[in-house]
């Protein structure tokens, strides 16, 4: 079991290297590894001891976002109602998508698929979560699956980086408009 020196120190560079790829430009070339072990607190040393190459830890920040965005699912139909809840899961997709752009461009075509294969059966099992709740509920039609929705928010990773703001959580409003029954009169 790692020391919880190690874990912490594990931690704080996953999360300053996944600050440095929302705020990088597209392309990640101007991810440095040396800024983000000094944003983190460690020494080079430290951080290449986890993550031996600048791919290792773009893999790990993006599995760590995937991994945080299923468990969220979760949590958030404990509070909310079944259509707000996906709202808000929503809102997180935005944020993860810009990582997922930021990390493909960052890491070598053949990590993708490695890559995809982590995401798409969590998420998918994150989604038909929230669109169950949301058919029992009633405010999610019923005949949407997590492929459906997977397809539709796969545009965010398309985006331009100077479109991002304004364009990419109002196209998740309509793609979540979409996904409720429509209006009867």
């Amino acid at each position: 079991m790692p020391r919880a020196d190690a874990v912490n120190n594990r931690a704080r560079i996953v999360e300053a290297a996944r600050e440095a790829i929302a705020t990088a430009p597209p392309g990640g070339d101007d991810l440095r590894l040396n800024a983000i072990a000094q944003k983190a607190g460690v020494g080079q040393g430290t951080l290449y001891r986890h993550f031996p190459t600048r791919a290792d830890l773009l893999v790990e920040v993006y599995r760590h976002d995937v991994d945080e965005l299923v468990a969220l699912a979760p949590i958030l139909l404990e509070t909310e109602a079944a259509d707000v809840a996906l709202a808000l899961w929503f809102d997180r997709v935005a944020d993860y998508a810009r990582i997922k752009r930021g990390v493909f461009a960052a890491v070598e075509a053949s990590i993708w698929k490695d890559l995809s294969a982590h995401s798409l059966g969590p998420i998918g099992e994150a989604i038909t979560l929230l669109l169950e709740a949301g058919r029992k509920s009633k405010v999610i039609r019923p005949e949407v699956d997590a492929q459906d929705v997977i397809t539709l928010i796969g545009f965010l990773t398309r985006l331009d980086e100077s479109d991002w703001d304004e364009r990419a959580r109002s196209l998740l409003t309509v793609v979540l408009d979409g996904l409720r029954p429509p209006a009867t009169s």
